[in-house]
C-alpha cells in the first residue's frame, strides 16, 4: 500500500473519524482507524461498535491496500507535521513509514482483516434537511440530553416528523428543549419519529456547514447522516419517549419579557457564588415591580443582582438551577425571552420574544427554603 495525499486534508479526516473510535478496547482495532485505498481517494473509518464514521479525501494512489493505525497515535503525528504533502507506504508484514517534509515515523500497523464491518442500513425511509438549519436545530436542542444512562432512552434527542414539520426534542427529567420549524417542502409523506443518540448528534452539528444538504437514511435499527464526504452511522435508541405536547403548559398567568443579554448577565453574576457541581444551591427569582431580584446564598457568600422586565407580575418567587437556566437562556434564538410562569412550584417555559413558536424551553423550578 502507498499513497500521498495533502496534510491538511488528511489531518481533518482523522479528526474526524476519530470521534467513533474506542479510546479503550478488548479489539485493539477498534482503537484504531482503518484506511483504505479506493482508485484515487482514501476512506478512513473509525468505529466502536455503537457509532461509526467515515470521509473520502483526495489522494495519488501507487499501490492499493488497507491497513488499520492507531486513532490516537496517527492524530498527534499528523497534527505535529508540517504543512505540505504527506506519504504513506506499507508493506506486506504491516510495518508503515510516513513521511512530510523533513519528518519521517515508522512503526507497525494492525491488520485490516481484524477490523469490525459497519451495519448496513436496508429498507431505509430518507430524508434531506439544509445543513445550516439541521445545525442550528441541534445545537438549541442537544444541551437538554441526559448525560447518564439511568434512563438510557433520553440520552438522545427525538425527531418528530409530519410533512413538512420537523420538531427535535430532547429531555433529561428536568428539563426540556423543543425546537420547531416548518419547511417549505414536505421531507417525508407522512408521519415519522425516531431517537438519534446525543453522542452522534454532536459529530452531526460540528460537521454540518452554512452550504448544502444533510442525506439521512433511517433503517430499522440504525440511522446513518450523509453530510458532503463524510457519513455518521449510528444505532437507534428504542423505547418510550416522553409525550411532549403533553408536558408542555399552554396556559400561563404570568408572561414578562426580558432582554436576553441582560438577564443572562444577572443570572451569570449571582451564580458566581457556586463554584462547583457539588454546591446544588439555587438561583432565587422575585418577580416584583417589574423587577427580577435575583440572589443566591451559599457557604461561600451571597450575591444579589436585578433584571428588569416587561410585563405584569403582582408577586412570584420561584428557584432554578443555574446551569439549566444559562443554557437555555444561551441557546434562546432571539434577542429577547418570554418567561412564562404560573406558580413557584410549576414548571417555567422560555420561548422566544419574537413568539415564533420555533424555540420552547421547560425548566422545573428547585424547592426553596425559608431565608
Amino acid at each position: 500500500m502507498k499513497f500521498t495525499c495533502d496534510k491538511n486534508d488528511f489531518q481533518n479526516a482523522v479528526a474526524i473519524t476519530a470521534k467513533a473510535s474506542a479510546s479503550k478496547s478488548t479489539i485493539p482495532a477498534l482503537e484504531g482507524l482503518l484506511i483504505e485505498t479506493q482508485n484515487d481517494r482514501l476512506k478512513i473509518t473509525g468505529y466502536d461498535l455503537k457509532k461509526g464514521i467515515y470521509t473520502f479525501i483526495d489522494s495519488t494512489v501507487q499501490e492499493q491496500g488497507s491497513i488499520v493505525l492507531n486513532a490516537r497515535l496517527l492524530g498527534e503525528m499528523i497534527r505535529r507535521m508540517p504543512d505540505g504533502t504527506v506519504e504513506v507506504s506499507a508493506d506486506e508484514k504491516g510495518k508503515v513509514d510516513i513521511f512530510c517534509g523533513k519528518s519521517e515515523y515508522s512503526f507497525m500497523s494492525l491488520d485490516a482483516r481484524d477490523y469490525p464491518e459497519l451495519p448496513t442500513i436496508d429498507d431505509c425511509d430518507k430524508l434531506v434537511f439544509p445543513q445550516n438549519l439541521m445545525k442550528t436545530m441541534i445545537t438549541q436542542t442537544i444541551f437538554a440530553v441526559a448525560d447518564n444512562d439511568s434512563r438510557p432512552i433520553y440520552t438522545g434527542t427525538l425527531f418528530d416528523i409530519d410533512g413538512d414539520q420537523i420538531n427535535l426534542v430532547s429531555v433529561d427529567g428536568y428539563r426540556l428543549a423543543l425546537r420547531q420549524e416548518k419547511l417549505e417542502t414536505s421531507v417525508f409523506e407522512g408521519k415519522k419519529s425516531f431517537i438519534v443518540p446525543g453522542t452522534a448528534l454532536n459529530d452531526v452539528e460540528r460537521i454540518c456547514g452554512d452550504e448544502g444538504n444533510v442525506t439521512i437514511f433511517v433503517g430499522e435499527k440504525h440511522i446513518s447522516f450523509e453530510i458532503g464526504e463524510t457519513v455518521i452511522i449510528s444505532r437507534r435508541l428504542e423505547g418510550e419517549f416522553l409525550n411532549y405536547r403533553n408536558s408542555i403548559p399552554s396556559d400561563f398567568k404570568v408572561m414578562v419579557k426580558v432582554n436576553k443579554q441582560d438577564f443572562l448577565r444577572s443570572v451569570d453574576r449571582v451564580a458566581l457564588m457556586i463554584v462547583n457541581e457539588q454546591v446544588k444551591n439555587p438561583i432565587r427569582m422575585k418577580f416584583k415591580d417589574s423587577a427580577i431580584n435575583m440572589s443566591c446564598v451559599t457557604p461561600i457568600g451571597r450575591a444579589e443582582d436585578i433584571c428588569f422586565y416587561d410585563g405584569e407580575c403582582e408577586y412570584l418567587e420561584i428557584g432554578f438551577n443555574d446551569k439549566y437556566l444559562m443554557d437555555a437562556v444561551k441557546n434562546a434564538p432571539s434577542e429577547t425571552i418570554m418567561i412564562c410562569l404560573n406558580s413557584g412550584s410549576s414548571p417555567c417555559i422560555l420561548k422566544s420574544g419574537d413568539d415564533d413558536g420555533k424555540y420552547t424551553y421547560m425548566i422545573l423550578p428547585v424547592r426553596l427554603k425559608a431565608e
